[in-house]
This record gives structure tokens, sequence and C-alpha cells, in this order.
């Protein structure tokens, strides 16, 4: 799974750089995305922006992600394609989520 994170400021922006987030890749990604949480800022986005499709295991490796971040520690989307906010809103995790538009959305929010 290739994904690229970079901090800044006080929020570690993680893409992912891959079409598809489903079973074959979701243990590779929550892989990936431990790795890549390690040590990070309060504030994580995760960017979906190059991410056309995502099944229930891609999305259930997204909250197993979500509720391995420590207590203090929040993980916000941002830049969900049409079928991938489509997955998010059916299932209604577009009410767990912290959701924007844009990354550019996302780091321009407030985040107390």
């Amino acid at each position: 799974m290739e994904m690229l994170a970079k901090t800044e400021g006080n929020i570690r922006i993680i893409s992912v750089l891959d079409k598809r987030i489903d079973a074959p890749a979701a243990v590779l990604f929550k892989e990936t995305m431990r790795n890549l949480t390690q040590n990070a800022p309060r504030e994580v986005v995760l960017d979906l922006s190059e991410v056309v499709f995502i099944d229930s295991s891609g999305l259930g490796a997204i909250v197993a992600i979500m509720k391995t971040l420590s207590p203090d520690h929040r993980l916000t989307l941002a830049g969900l394609t049409p079928a991938v906010e489509k997955v998010f809103r059916l299932t209604r995790m577009d009410t767990v989520f912290r959701i924007f538009m844009t990354i550019e959305e996302a780091l321009d929010a407030e985040w107390s």
C-alpha cells in the first residue's frame, strides 16, 4: 500500500496513494497507518482523495485505526471521492468521523 505522510504544524497528514482500500489491501493499510501514526501529533488527517473504491474491509480498517489511536488523538478524513463518500454516508460512518471536502479545508478548520 503506497502512502505518504507529512507533518504541518501540529497535524499529521497521511495520503493514501492507492486507488482501492479493499480486503486484499486492508491488513497492509492498517499496518502502514500504525507505523505512520506512531509519535504523530494529536491531529491526524487521512487524505483519501486518490481512493476511488472502499469496501467493508477498508472501512473496518479505518475504524480500527481510529480505535488504536490514543484517546488524546483524533482521526479526521479529507478528500473523499463520491463513491467513497457514499460508503461512509450509507454506513452512517459520516457521523463518526470529522470529514472535510479537501485537505485545505481540514487544515483551515478549528482543531480544538
